[in-house]
């Protein structure tokens, strides 16, 4: 093989600028109501953002039924929380939803609680859905983005860009 079959692919293949959101509409309340159920209040955080993750991912034209989609990714979640800690999120799902590999990426300034191991709100959501039948590739740009995310300095940067185009811009220059 050459080198360029060694290099990792390209994940801004993957990544569009509508697949991408700056800042999530969820937010996490100020102060709590007395007689909050806290467990059903964070479940609730945590499907809004996967409701907005769910939207991204239908931006790209290649999912089937946003619905079902939201509910696989939902059910992945319940199964074991995608949160890694140090403020990131990878949500992922192999679904007969995805026509081919997506990424979506999402932030929120403030944080949202997303079940962390760290017990830390969630700042970075890098997302991942592929066919069922996709494994080698999504095994593959699930262990590139864990790697990217280890870097403090992308990590940074990522909570600083302050568009779409310098988002994609920034993981084009990390994958080299």
């Amino acid at each position: 093989k050459t080198a360029s079959h060694k290099k990792n692919m390209k994940l801004t293949s993957y990544i569009k600028p509508n697949q991408i959101k700056l800042e999530l509409d969820t937010k996490m309340d100020k102060e709590l109501p007395e007689n909050i159920n806290i467990a059903r209040y964070k479940r609730e955080k945590k499907e809004s953002v996967l409701i907005e993750i769910t939207e991204l991912f239908y931006n790209s034209g290649k999912i089937s039924k946003k619905t079902e989609l939201f509910n696989d990714l939902a059910f992945r979640e319940k199964k074991a929380t995608t949160a890694i800690g140090n403020g990131l999120a990878i949500p992922h799902v192999r679904t007969i939803q995805a026509k081919d590999l997506i990424i979506a990426f999402a932030r929120s300034t403030e944080g949202i609680e997303y079940d962390a191991p760290d017990n830390n709100l969630v700042h970075l959501f890098f997302c991942l859905v592929t066919p069922t039948y996709n494994d080698k590739l999504y095994l593959k740009v699930l262990a590139q983005i864990a790697n990217f995310l280890k870097n403090e300095n992308f990590k940074q940067q990522l909570m600083e860009k302050q568009n779409e185009h310098e988002i994609i811009k920034l993981i084009t220059h990390s994958e080299f």
